[in-house]
């Protein structure tokens, strides 16, 4: 055995050793290694076949059976460092800035301290306690500026440190988290006694005027989302360069912060690494398989995918689509977020994901219908299906899943029509009017 780590949940107030993660291939494979992962004897008993946020993820349910895998457990994957975080704690640990999957394991024990939803690495919070330095707030003008002391602070830390840059992407982001005092602090820094707010703060880079467009226009996107029948948390701030983002795996409660599980759509069609994605059809079918109330959340999809396809947000990769895992046996579709016109992108992003034989560009809605209907039918013939979720299933139909995709139409001719009304940038408006009448026109024709 290569290398061992201890997962923690975070769970009625405190965190708890639920289980481990063993590697059985050599470190130097990375994310591709092989590994052994297993529930502790304690949790395994207490939380017996929880699929919720007692669960590492919905295809791990909690139990004494043994998960082995030729890579590294995919829940495990979403929690190691991406895009600029990888850069910052590359930088911060030593290691090339070009190094590969080698070196993924060392990322993974130091930048997996503080990830989003309700797991950790042990180890990794350790290494953060370590080199958490100073606890200091800041004004919001403070950080949405970048001024000198900010700057100061976060070079102080290594820059973009772990423990709060811990969400992928290629856009630099922090963890930050409002105190009673009104100040902003880093999120691992700060004790959940005097959480107030918690945020995601993402900040323009470099000069590229695409890029500071697509960053301009995600908060009006969201407010559009919001329009179009969407599941939205809140409404996002764009303060100069700086993108406030209410956080929705977070809650404040009476009783202290409440850490929701949160699983990204590769976790839960079990596809490692960050190049492969599943087809919409086997996200759907999981959806049936394991949300609470399948017929909304495989609705609420397909809704997103008519709204990315309208709106020109084509970066729809298998992180940028979340389940969240409540303690009750919810789980459902996060709130939408990573919701922008990503067809500015420089680097000329493709649609990712797409429908199984049904997708040009241009899916026929009748027939995703269709097959999710199918699906339905067929799970429930399954007979290793619970039978509680047996009759969730029985409760999809296709009069619903038309009339709630119908109902994106009207707005979605208010957008085409007075597009600058709602926030969009002239030019993105009249790049997009066209395809916006022609989704609103097919939504129409469903029947």
């Amino acid at each position: 055995m290569n290398g061992c780590c201890t997962i923690q949940l975070f769970a009625y107030g405190v965190w708890h050793d639920v289980g481990s993660v063993s590697l059985l291939g050599a470190e130097a494979q990375g994310w591709r290694g092989k590994t052994y992962t297993g529930y502790s004897v304690e949790w395994a008993i207490e939380h017996a076949e929880a699929r919720d946020a007692h669960a590492f993820a919905c295809r791990y349910p909690v139990g004494i059976q043994e998960f082995e895998h030729p890579h590294w457990p995919v829940f495990l994957v979403d929690m190691l460092p991406q895009g600029f975080g990888r850069e910052e704690l590359l930088r911060k640990l030593s290691l090339p800035p070009m190094a590969g999957e080698s070196v993924d394991w060392r990322l993974l024990l130091a930048g997996a301290g503080n990830p989003i939803g309700n797991l950790r690495v042990k180890e990794a919070a350790g290494w953060l306690s370590a080199n958490a330095g100073p606890t200091r707030g800041f004004t919001d003008d403070a950080v949405a500026e970048r001024g000198d002391d900010f700057a100061e602070y976060l070079a102080s830390h290594g820059l973009f440190v772990a423990g709060s840059s811990g969400v992928q992407g290629e856009w630099p982001k922090l963890l930050l988290t409002r105190a009673e005092d009104g100040l902003l602090y880093l999120d691992h820094s700060l004790p959940d006694e005097r959480a107030r707010e918690h945020y995601i703060v993402k900040f323009g880079r470099g000069r590229n005027e695409a890029l500071a467009t697509i960053l301009r226009q995600e908060a009006p996107y969201m407010a559009i989302a919001r329009m179009l029948g969407l599941r939205v948390h809140a409404d996002l701030v764009l303060s100069r360069r700086a993108l406030f983002i209410p956080r929705f795996d977070r809650q404040v409660t009476d009783a202290g912060v409440l850490r929701l599980a949160q699983e990204s759509i590769a976790t839960l069609t079990g596809i490692p690494g960050f190049g492969a994605v599943p087809s919409h059809d086997e996200v759907c079918r999981q959806l049936l398989m394991r949300c609470t109330c399948p017929q909304t959340e495989v609705l609420e999809y397909i809704k997103r995918d008519v709204a990315n396809l309208a709106l020109g947000n084509k970066d729809n990769h298998a992180r940028n689509t979340a389940v969240q895992r409540d303690f009750r046996g919810g789980i459902r579709l996060t709130p939408l977020y990573d919701f922008a016109p990503m067809y500015l992108h420089p680097d000329g992003i493709a649609r990712r994901i797409r429908w199984k034989d049904n997708d040009n560009g241009a899916p026929d809605w009748s027939q995703v219908i269709d097959k999710v209907c199918e699906m339905a039918q067929t799970l429930m013939l399954d007979q290793r299906m619970p039978s509680t979720q047996k009759k969730a299933l029985n409760e999809v139909r296709r009069p619903a899943l038309v009339d709630g995709l119908r109902l994106m139409a009207e707005p979605l001719e208010k957008i085409a029509a007075h597009g600058s009304d709602f926030g969009l940038d002239l030019a993105v408006h009249a790049h997009l009017k066209l395809g916006i009448e022609a989704q609103a026109r097919r939504l129409t024709a469903l029947n």
